[in-house]
């Protein structure tokens, strides 16, 4: 209960970036591992769903090597993809990204706080890229105030891959915003980009599409990286962090790289600005909020 309580403090009062080492993974089978770590994360705060199937814990790995012609449907099948209009290939869903081997972008989730514990690291690659998103909004305001000030209007973002299959529906939330002198930030360049393939979603304005690109290049500019060694679990308050992570190779004969992802919602959370709902559903402090809601009952993938 200390750990805990300190991690949750560390979280909201803090740095908002907490790494957690000497689990030693040998020593245990996978399943018990997974018990270990859902026992530690029920400590720090209330387990919320990672995806539109009903899951809790999400194995976080490279699905694509079934990829190939003959082994099954592709990732983008099972998790979403949309056609690339001009493009070769398809658009896939955030949700997909997630399972291939390739660079996620910066961005946060759909919780307070997300957990991620290393089982096994990838052959090459496959390094935690992270940011402050205080420190890019205020180097934004500083550089370009006028951008800055577009991220706090409303962007339209799809919830394709999360409760949404198709791509259908789509939610008007800003990028930054602020209630009680706490800051938060929702952001996936994803999730903006296949709301603006459907024609009823209005398009982003001149600013906000220059404050998108403006913000992934700041984020870059301040990031640090993390390796993940087997038995690391890193915390993540999505509030104040942006993560990303780059590309990875695998070695089949050992398994390939293996993170177990968690989602919570934690009892010190802070309020979140008017309007959120849409997304949180609820935006008090210390909430049972986020993660996916449960709209069916056939299991995805």
């Amino acid at each position: 209960a200390p750990l805990a309580g300190a991690i949750r403090t560390e979280l909201e009062d803090g740095c908002g970036l907490m790494l957690l080492r000497g689990i030693e993974p040998g020593r245990y089978s996978l399943d018990e591992l997974k018990l270990l770590y859902a026992g530690l994360c029920r400590h720090i705060g209330s387990l919320v769903y990672s995806n539109r199937a009903g899951e809790i814990m999400r194995e976080i790995r490279d699905v694509t090597r079934n990829d190939a012609p003959g082994a099954g449907r592709s990732v983008g099948e099972r998790y979403g993809a949309l056609p690339d209009a001009g493009k070769p290939g398809v658009f896939l869903s955030s949700y997909a990204r997630t399972l291939t081997n390739q660079l996620l972008r910066f961005h946060t989730d759909r919780c307070d706080v997300v957990g991620l514990f290393c089982i096994r690291q990838a052959q090459a690659g496959g390094l935690s890229q992270l940011c402050s998103s205080p420190m890019v909004h205020n180097e934004m305001l500083r550089r370009r105030p006028e951008l800055a000030a577009a991220l706090y209007e409303p962007m339209w973002r799809s919830r394709f891959g999360e409760e949404d299959a198709t791509g259908d529906s789509a939610y008007p939330l800003p990028v930054w915003g602020v209630r009680g002198a706490k800051f938060t930030s929702h952001y996936s360049r994803t999730f903006v980009e296949a709301a603006q393939r459907r024609p009823e979603v209005p398009r982003l304005s001149a600013a906000q599409a220059e404050a998108l690109d403006l913000l992934h290049a700041i984020a870059e500019e301040l990031s640090f990286e993390m390796s993940f060694a087997p038995g690391d679990i890193q915390f993540v308050n999505n509030h104040v962090i942006y993560h990303a992570r780059r590309a990875f190779e695998d070695d089949p004969a050992e398994g390939g790289r293996l993170l177990l992802r968690l989602w919570m919602a934690v009892p010190n959370s802070r309020a979140l600005p008017e309007g959120h709902e849409v997304l949180w559903r609820n935006i008090a402090a210390g909430a049972l909020r986020g993660g996916i809601g449960q709209t069916q009952s056939t299991p995805v993938g």
